[in-house]
């Protein structure tokens, strides 16, 4: 469900195939013509959109595009108007790649070094782009910690310096070690920036000597370290400094870890000089959305949304749990079976549709693996009032049902979701239910509105994101019963006089920051990029909902902790235990606010 990957087509090849498949689509979609919920029909959309002609419906592919045009096809075949003032399809943009700019790096002074781009060095992806000649100092692992009583920082002055770090920490070998959690590059660097330093440069520790590799440039869903400069260097050259300096670089770090005390000084007689360019490159992609219009005068202007993602891991990246060569992930059940299941719903309900009071929206959301963009984008540029949208349903992985086992998520969302799954469940399903409306999928960025929301799920499997997830694996038997409860379900929802009512389930640790041990009840909104940590929502009675902030706020500043991004809020709650108070500044429009926040424990 969750990854990030970019691929790219020869235009040639692009056109050749989306020709192809877009003559496919339309003999595929005339056999597929019953009103009514099958196994064979939702077998053959899985099929097609799951084919490794698909190439696993990245987000921004033109495959992606092929499959939007099969969804929007059926909408239409269905009798649905488009959901998008005319149109069937929301672009929204989002951060497809990344691409080096001008980088350099030179050492001087006592020593003289002019390093090579992707031989001696690389930025690291969330670099800002920066230009500057500074000092140098060693600051062994970069950790700061009050918690765990180390500090690579005490008594060293980084002001407008560049300090070098080590990969890892100290326990690096402890899996189990409470310094994990705070070792991360991102981290780091953003504990560089806030310590005065101008850059940071990260060596790999003695264990990968022998290769010595540089990170990779990849982007990893989100913004830069603001106003810092984040570089990989060979530890190799970083050696040939410090020896010059009267220094062994695999002694000091054997002694940094064998006694957990800090070893940090200053380089004297050396000078960086370095720029660093990393541009983010935007793309488009879009979701698919019909309409299809209730009949009673008083309640076609409320809304039920059915939801599901379509796009998926293309030919793996870096949340593939497949090892090997790039192959497809074809994703059948992830998510081609929640896509069937919403065109089996759309063109069921459209064949009743004389007998519905409410209105029903469907949607086909892309960038659910790269962090809900499209559901996120959705909900903040809604084609009709969101306050209209009575509840949720949301279906990803429904498509490998074992031991009739189905798990209901967000049934604590609504008074009364479990009586009504309880009543309409004729279909022998096992149903376990989850209180929470938040959780790993589209579902969250609807319930961070406060509207109820109820997610469908099969479990997860070996398959799970990996190319062996393929369309002969699916119980489409089983699928047919599921899509034939949701239906039930859905019926209560569209016909009731009585909308659900909303309930705020309080988070536990699932899909929360888990870098602290404090609570804060901030709802991120991955849509779009801000300079700060923009919010969707706040969960009721929680530190944030009780300060003051709401849904819109851009977090600009935590204590004394320059926020950027949500990596830099993670790392500044990190810093404080349950029952302090914080200052926080908050962006709201166009107005700066400072609010205080009690910490609660998690």
């Amino acid at each position: 469900m969750k990854s990030l990957i970019r691929n790219s087509i020869l235009k040639l090849k692009v056109f050749f195939f989306a020709l192809l498949f877009s003559s496919f689509n339309f003999t595929f979609c005339q056999s597929v013509d019953s009103p009514e919920i099958t196994k064979d029909e939702i077998y053959e959309h899985i099929k097609f959109l799951a084919s490794d002609e698909l190439e696993g419906r990245m987000t921004g592919s033109e495959k992606i595009k092929v499959a939007a045009d099969y969804i929007k096809k059926e909408f239409e075949k269905a009798g649905l108007e488009p959901a998008f003032k005319g149109s069937y399809f929301q672009e929204f943009p989002f951060i497809s790649k990344l691409e080096l700019g001008n980088n350099s790096l030179k050492i001087s002074g006592n020593i003289n070094y002019e390093l090579k781009l992707n031989e001696d060095f690389t930025p690291i992806s969330f670099s800002d782009n920066v230009s500057f000649s500074a000092d140098l100092v060693f600051a062994g692992f970069g950790i700061s910690s009050s918690e765990l009583n180390y500090d690579d920082y005490a008594n060293l002055d980084v002001k407008d310096k560049v300090v070098i770090v080590f990969r890892n920490n100290p326990e690096m070998n402890d899996p189990n070690s409470k310094f994990n959690r705070i070792s991360s590059f991102r981290i780091k660097t953003t504990v560089a920036r806030d310590k005065g330093a101008k850059g940071i440069i990260f060596i790999n520790t003695s264990d990968k000597k022998d290769d010595d590799n540089l990170v990779n440039l990849r982007y990893d869903g989100a913004g830069k370290v603001k106003d810092i400069a984040a570089v990989h260097i060979k530890r190799s050259v970083i050696e040939k400094i410090l020896q010059n300096a009267g220094h062994n670089l695999e002694e000091l770090e054997k002694k940094i870890t064998e006694t957990k005390k800090p070893n940090s000084f200053s380089i004297d007689g050396v000078k960086i000089t370095l720029q660093t360019e990393v541009n983010e490159i935007e793309s488009k992609c879009i979701n698919v959305g019909g309409l299809l219009r209730g009949n009673d005068p008083n309640l076609s202007n409320e809304y039920l949304v059915i939801g599901a993602h379509f796009d998926h891991l293309g030919w793996g990246g870096s949340n593939s749990l497949y090892q090997g060569e790039p192959q497809i992930h074809n994703g059948a059940d992830d998510n081609a079976s929640g896509t069937a299941g919403l065109l089996e719903l759309s063109e069921k309900l459209s064949s009743i549709k004389n007998n519905l009071k409410r209105s029903v929206l469907f949607f086909a959301f892309s960038g659910e693996e790269i962090g809900l963009l499209g559901s996120n984008y959705l909900v903040n540029n809604f084609p009709v009032p969101i306050e209209n949208v009575v509840s949720m349903f949301n279906m990803d992985m429904i498509g490998r049902l074992k031991e009739n086992s189905l798990i209901v998520y967000g049934t604590g969302t609504s008074s009364n979701w479990k009586n009504i799954l309880s009543e309409k469940n004729k279909y022998q399903l096992n149903l376990t239910f989850n209180d929470e409306g938040f959780g790993p999928s589209d579902h969250s960025s609807f319930y961070g509105k406060k509207i109820p929301v109820l997610f469908f799920f099969t479990g997860t499997h070996s398959d799970y994101h990996r190319p062996s997830d393929d369309f002969d694996k699916i119980n489409s038997e089983g699928q047919e019963r599921i899509l034939k409860f949701i239906t039930d379900v859905s019926d209560v929802v569209i016909n009731n006089d009585t909308r659900p009512d909303y309930i705020s389930v309080e988070r536990k640790d699932t899909g929360r920051i888990t870098a602290s041990r404090v609570w804060i009840g901030t709802i991120p909104d991955f849509a779009g990029e801000v300079a700060g940590y923009k919010l969707s929502g706040v969960t009721e009675g929680s530190p944030a909902a009780i300060a003051g902030l709401k849904g819109g706020d851009i977090i600009i500043k935590f204590g004394e902790s320059k926020i950027s991004n949500l990596y830099d809020f993670t790392y500044a709650m990190s810093n404080y235990k349950p029952g302090d108070k914080v200052k926080v500044v908050v962006k709201r429009g166009e107005e700066e606010k400072e609010f205080e926040l009690e910490l609660k424990a998690r």
